[in-house]
């Protein structure tokens, strides 16, 4: 295994890369893996110079899943072992999911079982026309349990009942359409169209960028009835005066780039 097998990069604009670095096994992850991934994606989430973070891998494939000697220790595993190594990894997904700052996924190759996962936690994600994905869990006697939140969120019940069961393997134009990735582009494009959405991201203010996507999570699936409607309404009354709401107002009846854009 590679010695690093997760590597952290924050740029001078605010933007962190963190690559699985695990290419001889596919980037597949193991409990070590884990407690890196989570531990870089808490990081991030409380930092005050991350602007936007993307997710990658060293390799032809983006993420294989599991590690199959992680796999190994776990088959021999009580039911309570078991439990504890499924709340660590349910961690590491939760902590990508709610992370603070954006995510962008740069997948090429296979992302299979919980490459699926990572991949349906981030908030966006391209695609190269060689990616290839699976929820292969059923092949061998098992469920994708621990993702199955995120992956139902990211393309649906209808096709999670599908891919669930059936453990087909669908190719990038089929996450395309489900709403699994973004965009799929030339394998060689991919830094170009990731820049792209990078930037427009620095071009917004970075709190109205928290709250927003924390929005998404608080009305997601919700009945819109009044208290809803409430809530709605205390937070645009909260943002508009707030130093951050001001600026942009400000910034935008002035003709001019508000103080947080990068671009």
């Amino acid at each position: 295994m590679t010695e690093q097998t997760v590597l952290i990069q924050t740029d001078q604009r605010g933007v962190a890369t963190v690559t699985l670095n695990n290419p001889e096994k596919h980037n597949a992850f193991d409990d070590k893996i884990i407690e890196k991934l989570t531990a870089a994606f808490e990081h991030i989430s409380k930092s005050k110079d991350v602007r936007v973070m993307i997710l990658a891998a060293t390799g032809k494939n983006f993420c294989a899943g599991g590690d199959l000697g992680w796999m190994k220790r776990m088959a021999r595993y009580s039911y309570d072992e078991n439990l504890q190594d499924s709340k660590i990894l349910a961690r590491m997904f939760k902590s990508l999911n709610f992370l603070t700052v954006p995510t962008i996924a740069r997948v090429q190759g296979v992302a299979f079982g919980g490459g699926v996962g990572l991949v349906s936690c981030c908030d966006m994600a391209v695609a190269a026309p060689d990616a290839s994905f699976s929820l292969s869990e059923v092949k061998i006697g098992l469920i994708p349990a621990v993702i199955s939140p995120y992956v139902v969120a990211a393309i649906g019940q209808r096709a999670s009942r599908r891919y669930f069961t059936t453990a087909e393997r669908f190719d990038a134009q089929t996450a395309l359409r489900m709403g699994l990735v973004s965009k799929v582009v030339e394998k060689e494009q991919l830094d170009q169209e990731i820049d792209k959405l990078t930037e427009a991201l620095l071009a917004n203010s970075p709190s109205a960028i928290v709250d927003a996507k924390q929005l998404v999570f608080d009305v997601a699936g919700r009945e819109i009835d009044e208290e809803l409607i409430e809530l709605t309404c205390e937070r645009i009354a909260d943002i508009r005066v707030s130093v951050n709401g001001q600026e942009g107002l400000t910034a935008f009846l002035e003709k001019r780039k508000p103080t947080w854009s990068m671009v």
